[in-house]
């Protein structure tokens, strides 16, 4: 599940939504220390809610598509991220320190129409001049599933996503505009290979690919100077962005239960690995072209009723930045954990 398209923020529009998620500067710094046992400490206590397979939503045939933490899945579901943190240095202002904490819900109306809302806590850290924080602006999603083929571990979808302007804290940058943002998601399985590549049909591969179209094409700041009574005035540009991105995963569950049993132990059995490609490319007025974006691998382990992941955060260019980042995500599967309340949906579920 992905609301926000969480990626990067940098102060220019084109890449708003390249960095990912973040603490504080010094909880940032432990978060990279202690994140990777954190990992493994909460996987051991999954073991217990873990079954012979994974009951989550986001299944095509006997393909489960997990939540990817860094691009919007392509199933509609009930589920619940809380929290998502991460942290990365952005190369703002000579060098900041972004932090965020999001809490992300999603909620089936009917069995193939869902919505989603996501709030962000941020923190931005500069190397000099005093931090800021806030919370950016509240964002909203619908997303509709036209296409599921069960023989070939196949989802696409359609949704409709909107950063409501003005909602957020003007002290980290949120903008007082708002930005609609249509896309189309698919999952795809690899199950339906021949037999002699048996071994790759545990990959999968999701993606997505849309337009942040703000409602404001400029934002015009005049400042004037206090001994001269000058007026100065800057002009920023808000572009239209293609947010584009997917991943390849390796599920070792996929492959335990579908291909080979390889008697691997607790939790490897359970790991699913993948690589994320989170890009954005503005469109216009001036910037087409400029793509920004992260590279995430990482890895997540899925149970029956949540899953948590952990990927790195590494920048593919000078303007997205030079510093590794991480993202950490501990994921609810609210349909598995109340199938018969809040986890079906409101019209058209199975009582």
């Amino acid at each position: 599940m992905r609301v926000h398209a969480p990626q990067l923020s940098l102060s220019q529009p084109g890449n708003r939504h390249a960095l990912t998620r973040a603490f504080s500067h010094h909880a940032g710094g432990i978060c990279i220390k202690y994140l990777t046992l954190l990992f493994w400490l909460v996987c051991v206590v999954c073991e217990f809610g873990a079954t012979s397979r994974a009951f989550g939503h986001g299944f095509a045939g006997a393909r489960f598509f997990p939540a990817t933490l860094s691009t919007d899945d392509p199933f509609v579901s009930d589920e619940l991220s809380l929290p998502t943190v991460s942290t990365i240095r952005t190369p703002d202002n000579g060098g900041t320190r972004e932090t965020d904490i999001s809490v992300d819900i999603a909620k089936r109306i009917t069995p193939q129409f869902g919505i989603e809302i996501g709030e962000t806590l941020t923190v931005l850290s500069p190397d000099e001049g005093r931090a800021a924080n806030g919370f950016s602006n509240l964002e909203l999603g619908g997303k509709y599933q036209f296409l599921k083929n069960d023989e070939h571990e196949a989802i696409v979808s359609v949704g409709l996503g909107v950063e409501i302007g003005g909602t957020g804290s003007s002290l980290i940058g949120a903008d007082s505009f708002s930005t609609w943002a249509p896309a189309i998601f698919f999952g795809k399985g690899f199950g339906d290979l021949p037999a002699a590549l048996r071994f790759l049909k545990p990959l999968a591969l999701t993606g997505v690919a849309g337009v942040a179209i703000p409602t404001s094409a400029s934002t015009r700041t005049i400042t004037v100077n206090d001994q001269t009574d000058e007026r100065d005035i800057e002009i920023e540009r808000h572009h239209d962005v293609l947010q584009w991105g997917f991943a390849l995963e390796y599920s070792v569950i996929y492959l335990q239960s579908q291909v080979q049993n390889m008697h691997l132990p607790a939790p490897i059995d359970r790991l699913i690995p993948l690589v994320e490609f989170a890009m954005e490319t503005p469109l216009n007025r001036g910037a087409g072209g400029l793509t920004t974006g992260t590279i995430n691998p990482g890895v997540i382990w899925a149970g029956k009723y949540f899953q948590v992941g952990i990927e790195a955060v590494i920048p593919i260019n000078e303007r997205t930045g030079t510093n590794v980042g991480v993202i950490a995500q501990l994921h609810f599967f609210l349909d598995d954990l109340f199938p018969h309340t809040i986890g079906r949906p409101i019209f058209g579920g199975n009582k």
